[in-house]
């Protein structure tokens, strides 16, 4: 039984649908450019400044906890890198964005603390006032979210006061932070905040909060009672920490449903931390004693315990908008930081126009590249080198499209650096075509037609381009997994070349050859053909349709 032929024209009508197929799935998406990195398109760089003496230990985990929580908020190509013994620079590609700032900021110091006392943290407020609550638990299904209350739900509340004691009248607190510092909250928290030691109270009554709402400038030692403010300008008397955030097992962003309207985080405790919850949530249900959630020395959020929750598993919610609450999940999920730095840290933007110049570059380096191997291959191959063209062509196509794509659903960046590496891949395309023909011409030479050499050659080329593209797919994997920032977009652009080039070689290249040997111009070695007699050495084209020479 005769083995079935190969059909090239089948082969490139499927090819060129499965072409088409891909430009409709842009055209499905609506994006018809692919995300640029920061040298491309701009973007924002911050320098985070180390406090103190700083190991290169400590310097290199932070810089691994920055770049987890950035390419955590879905950025892609953003690059965090360490600068002498004290500086981490971060360069996020894009629009500036508010909440990846505060994301690379924080610190992410979580604990948890009691609350013992209250009062309007401004300067001159003399009334202190019991703890009573300012927040809401729904229990259900053993889950509490912790939440803030707005202003409207704290005016139409109705507060009784609890065993709290409420310190008498003092004198207008200073704009100064106090002197004095609490005591080391020696007793249980939860009996202690029944009963705060008086120099405790002294501290708390002359402490002030910034006026401004900027946050407090506190020494947030968890062994010590905690005096800070929140967001709203109320100062607090907090006890030492119950629980630490290193506690937590996870976090993640919880968006709105229909028992609340609002964003929040799911926290998630290691059994450490479900156990001390579980002995505060017992201790604090259904009274109006709070509960405060302390991040950076800030509360964030002092709710009542309203449910018994014993299974570590625990919300925040409130005024939070979808970045904040993203930005909160995110620095929560992929922990604090080991070093401290200095506050408001310099944030550039990198504009436009120097990168759009590179991109420019970029763009005239690739094209120049392409129009030299199109013009060496029409010039050596001649009608063969028309089918070089075609290819690089075809190839370009389905790269732009491709990247397209994986910028819209994977996040992909095209950098400078990945440019460069679809560059490099158009020499290791025009690298098959020239194997491929020179196999050819070898088979020609052997006495074999043009059809049947084209097969012959065919076979000994594919695996020579195999093992080729197969190094330098490796290579770019293994580029990919130990490389680190921008690199990564010079390899991954570098692969996918590599891959591109074996699809348009086996089911273009290929095929088109085999249709093109049915033709008398290349079969019968016309002089424009890249096969005539002169450019083989031979004295005559071979014409023999069963093989020729064996």
């Amino acid at each position: 039984m005769a083995a079935r032929r190969p059909n090239p024209g089948r082969t490139l009508v499927v090819f060129f649908l499965v072409v088409a197929l891909s430009y409709g799935l842009v055209a499905l998406a609506g994006v018809w450019k692919p995300k640029l990195g920061l040298d491309l398109q701009g973007g924002t760089r911050i320098t985070l400044i180390a406090k103190g003496d700083v190991s290169s230990a400590g310097l290199t985990e932070a810089r691994g906890i920055i770049e987890d929580r950035v390419n955590g908020s879905g950025v892609a190509e953003a690059e965090v890198s360490t600068q002498g013994n004290k500086y981490i620079v971060v360069e996020i590609p894009g629009e500036s964005r508010r909440d990846l700032v505060e994301t690379v900021k924080r610190q992410a110091q979580l604990r948890f603390r009691v609350v013992a006392a209250v009062a309007q943290g401004v300067a001159g407020a003399t009334n202190t006032v019991p703890s009573t609550g300012n927040g809401t638990g729904i229990p259900g299904n053993n889950r509490a979210p912790y939440a803030w209350a707005d202003e409207k739900d704290k005016k139409n509340k109705t507060k009784t006061p609890t065993p709290t004691p409420s310190p008498t009248t003092e004198a207008p607190a200073t704009e100064a932070p106090a002197t004095e510092e609490p005591s080391t909250g020696a007793d249980d928290p939860l009996v202690w905040m029944d009963n705060p030691d008086a120099k405790s109270l002294a501290a708390f009554n002359k402490f002030s909060c910034p006026a401004s709402g900027e946050p407090p400038t506190v020494d947030d030692d968890p062994d010590k009672p905690l005096i800070t403010c929140d967001e709203n300008g109320q100062k607090m008397l907090l006890s030492k920490a119950l629980i630490e955030g290193t506690d937590l097992s996870g976090a993640d962003t919880l968006p709105p449903s229909q028992q609340s309207v609002e964003w929040g985080v799911d926290l998630n405790f290691n059994r450490a931390g479900t156990t001390e919850f579980a002995r505060i949530s017992e201790a604090l249900l259904n009274t109006q004693k709070q509960f405060a959630i302390v991040l950076d020395g800030r509360v964030i959020s002092a709710p009542t315990m309203n449910g018994l929750i014993t299974d570590g598993n625990a919300q925040i919610t409130g005024q939070f908008t979808e970045a904040e609450a993203r930005s909160l999940a995110t620095s929560l999920k992929y922990g604090a930081l080991p070093i401290s730095f200095e506050k408001d840290p310099p944030v550039e933007l990198v504009g436009p126009s120097l990168a759009g110049n590179q991109l420019s570059a970029g763009i005239n380096a690739g094209l120049a590249g392409l129009f030299l191997v199109m013009l060496n291959c029409l010039f050596y191959y001649r009608g063969l080198g028309l089918v070089v063209i075609a290819s690089l062509l075809t190839a370009a196509a389905l790269t732009y499209s491709l990247v397209v794509l994986l910028s819209e659903l994977a996040g992909f960046t095209l950098s400078l650096p990945g440019i460069a590496g679809l560059i490099v891949a158009v020499g290791i395309t025009a690298d098959s075509f020239i194997v491929f023909f020179e196999r050819i011409r070898d088979e020609m030479r052997d006495g074999k037609s043009m059809r049947v050499a084209v097969e012959a050659g065919w076979l000994r080329a594919r695996n020579t381009c195999l093992a080729a593209d197969s190094i330098s797919l490796l290579a770019a994997v293994v580029l990919y997994i130990f490389a680190a920032g921008v690199v990564k977009g010079f390899a991954f652009a570098l692969g996918l070349s590599t891959l591109i080039d074996l699809a348009v070689f086996f089911w273009f290249t290929h095929p088109m050859v085999s249709w093109l040997a049915r033709y008398p111009f290349f079969n019968r070695g016309h002089a424009w053909s890249g096969l005539s007699a002169d450019t083989l050495g031979l004295d005559s084209i071979p014409t023999s349709t069963v093989g020729g020479k064996a």
